[in-house]
């Protein structure tokens, strides 16, 4: 058996380097490291370059319940989603809301710390936990409930956030939001001017305010164009859920003669659906998309979707979230554009068909 000394045996793993350690190597006070690490003056430049190279050497690193008290900015921002991360994996929305958000952000060299968990209440135990080890200057707020319990909590951690979406305006904090309202307006009345009568709505979650904004304008507009049957299908967004619902609308009597999807890939996997039933598009079926993206212009047929620049509105977001984290009493809201209709193949004039 070999008996020689292991060195590591018996050894405590080494302790991260502190600011008196700095100090020790540099010769100088506890004090001037302070001023030098923290780009105050009262040191001369050659000795804060020598205290930065040392502390560099030592790979030293704030700890973060000193910034905490110290109330030093982290230079992160969060976003924590409480979906389903196979689901965010596909949808495009997300990935152009988060490259936006980064280039925003990246433009002050701030970070986006992206944490995807099962539910709200895991979504309030990350808040919580960030507050209290100071992690995130800020947050970013998305998927906006009725009654939802996030904003108080946020309030009372005293984090500065922006709320993506909604309908403008929530007790004291700050959003960017787009009329959903108006947006769905603006399809069900072109599917009404094409002569269709029988809509169905292939919806997110019931309880996101986007969807209730986006139901709620179906059925005003129910009355007003003299619209037969409309239905609302909600799902969890995934292409999954998307092309089960549809199976079963175009296998219901009346069947829809137009099909309005809350996402791109719930759209994409609902054409597919109608392509495999032999339920032609747009000649028996009119198909639109809530969202626009590569997605829907690769389709044969295209799909006629609503369409913005999420890339840019997440660079809003961030422009906004930075503004409120530089003066934490000021409030944003900002009103971003209403996407717009871009027509495309797969909707067309009603045609006299079997119910």
């Amino acid at each position: 058996m070999d008996n020689t000394d292991d060195d590591t045996k018996g050894h405590p793993a080494p302790s991260r380097p502190t600011i008196s350690d700095i100090a020790r190597r540099a010769g100088v006070s506890k004090g001037a490291v302070s001023f030098a690490l923290n780009g105050r003056p009262g040191v001369s430049d050659d000795t804060r370059g020598r205290i930065l190279r040392i502390a560099e050497e030592l790979n030293w690193r704030p700890h973060r319940a000193a910034r905490a008290l110290s109330g030093a900015h982290t230079d992160a921002m969060g976003l924590v989603v409480a979906r389903p991360a196979r689901t965010l994996g596909v949808e495009p929305f997300f990935a152009h809301l988060v490259s936006g958000l980064q280039a925003g952000l990246s433009a002050q060299s701030i970070a986006l710390q992206l944490l995807i968990v099962e539910d709200t209440d895991a979504e309030i135990d990350v808040y919580h936990r960030w507050a209290s080890e100071h992690r995130v200057d800020g947050l970013v707020l998305v998927d906006l409930k009725s009654d939802d319990p996030r904003p108080p909590v946020v309030e009372r951690l005293g984090l500065p956030a922006i709320i993506l979406g909604g309908t403008g305006t929530y007790r004291g904090l700050s959003s960017v939001w787009a009329d959903d309202h108006a947006a769905m307006l603006s399809i069900v009345d072109y599917l009404g001017a094409l002569g269709h009568r029988r809509v169905a709505h292939v919806a997110g979650m019931s309880a996101l305010a986007h969807t209730q904004e986006r139901v709620h304008a179906l059925e005003s507009a129910r009355t007003r164009l003299g619209l037969d049957h409309v239905q609302t299908v909600h799902t969890d967004f995934s292409d999954a859920e998307g092309a089960a619902t549809t199976r079963r609308l175009l296998t219901a009597r009346p069947r829809p003669t137009a099909i309005i999807y809350d996402s791109d890939v719930m759209a994409v996997a609902g054409l597919g659906v109608a392509m495999e039933m032999g339920v032609p598009v747009p000649d028996e079926l009119s198909i639109v998309s809530f969202d626009d993206s590569v997605l829907t212009q690769l389709m044969h047929p295209a799909l006629t979707a609503l369409s913005r620049d999420t890339y840019t509105l997440g660079i809003t977001v961030a422009e906004a979230l930075m503004a409120v984290v530089a003066d934490p009493r000021s409030r944003q809201h900002i009103q971003a554009a209403t996407p717009s209709l871009v027509v495309r193949e797969s909707t067309a004039p009603v045609r006299d068909v079997a119910p």
